[in-house]
């Protein structure tokens, strides 16, 4: 657990990232949408649908075995899956929807950074009909090669089915990759294989060639190839009050960003978009069809997101302050 200093420090490093960042920022949430389920209180992963167009599968982070997919033209909840076979979910935080349009959810977190000496993964088809419905989940066994760790972050390769975990650690985390298919008879050792910054969560683009990751206070794409990370880029993420999700609209074209807290709001950001000085910018993957989501192209160039330089530092201490007492124990 983080010290009130550690947080504090936190939390000053922040702020000078914001105030570089605030007057180039743009925050335009056309296409995005409100989650309006009350069950939907920390909604800590987020997954674009590969079977119903406009729908969004997310879930809270310490809730029964269960999942809801949420129709983006509406905020509501259009299905809620409760998964039986298996245990009682610690802390889960990712998910992803993988080639073979089965759903992966990862209880991977770890709050106490490194208590647990293995987390799960939880697998099941994508419902053809979208309706409350139990389904039997296969749960797999995860235990990191080199040693426990907290994570916040799994992605499932739309094209080869492989699996990653960000670990989360705020000197720096680590990628870690599973074995080519996960098993059911043991432990399914995930080897680290590149570093990475904070990490909440990420996404893969359709195509496979861009994993973007998302922390409280930015977002980076990295180039994809041969199962590892290349250049990266700096990509456009709105300023939430507890940024904990992000997945691809099918498409590719766009991305939308996810936060804790009852009717939390889903932002919709360009894909393509950088921070306007042109050095790490890359052209966004795209492939897929059109998502209803992803409405309103283009229409947020050039607004700028102005922010009083001293309500953004209260806002990030207490946010800090309150998340650190919220996790401490």
């Amino acid at each position: 657990m983080r010290s009130l200093r550690t947080t504090l420090a936190a939390a000053a490093a922040a702020v000078v990232v914001l105030a570089a960042a605030v007057p180039a920022a743009a925050d335009d949430d056309s296409g995005g949408f409100t989650i309006k389920d009350p069950r939907i209180t920390e909604s800590s992963g987020l997954a674009a649908s590969r079977a119903h167009p406009g729908v969004y599968w997310t879930h809270n982070d310490q809730d029964e075995p269960r999942v809801f997919a949420v129709d983006s033209r509406t905020g509501r909840t259009v299905a809620t899956v409760t998964l039986e076979g298996v245990g009682r979910p610690r802390d889960m935080e990712a998910i992803s929807v993988g080639p073979d349009g089965d759903v992966y959810v990862g209880d991977i977190g770890d709050n106490a950074n490194g208590s647990w000496d293995h987390v799960w993964i939880y697998r099941f088809p994508e419902p053809r009909t979208l309706r409350d419905v139990t389904v039997h989940a296969t749960q797999y066994t995860v235990r990191y090669a080199d040693g426990p760790r907290n994570a916040e972050a799994m992605m499932v390769h739309p094209k080869t089915g492989r699996v990653y975990i960000a670990s989360k650690n705020e000197d720096g985390g680590g990628l870690y990759e599973g074995p080519a298919r996960l098993v059911t008879g043991g432990a399914n050792v995930f080897r680290r294989i590149g570093e990475v910054p904070w990490v909440t969560d990420g996404a893969f683009s359709p195509d496979g060639r861009e994993l973007v990751l998302r922390s409280y206070f930015s977002a980076r794409g990295y180039a994809w190839s041969e199962g590892r990370l290349g250049a990266d880029r700096h990509v456009s993420a709105p300023l939430q009050g507890q940024a904990e999700s992000v997945t691809f609209t099918p498409d590719g074209r766009s991305l939308m960003f996810g936060t804790e807290g009852e009717q939390s709001e889903v932002v919709r950001r360009d894909a393509g978009r950088d921070d306007g000085k042109g050095s790490d910018a890359a052209s966004p993957s795209r492939s897929g069809g059109a998502d209803p989501s992803a409405r309103g192209e283009g229409g947020d160039e050039g607004k700028g997101l102005a922010v009083p330089a001293g309500a953004v530092v209260a806002v990030v201490l207490a946010f800090l302050v309150l998340r650190s007492r919220r996790r401490r124990g």
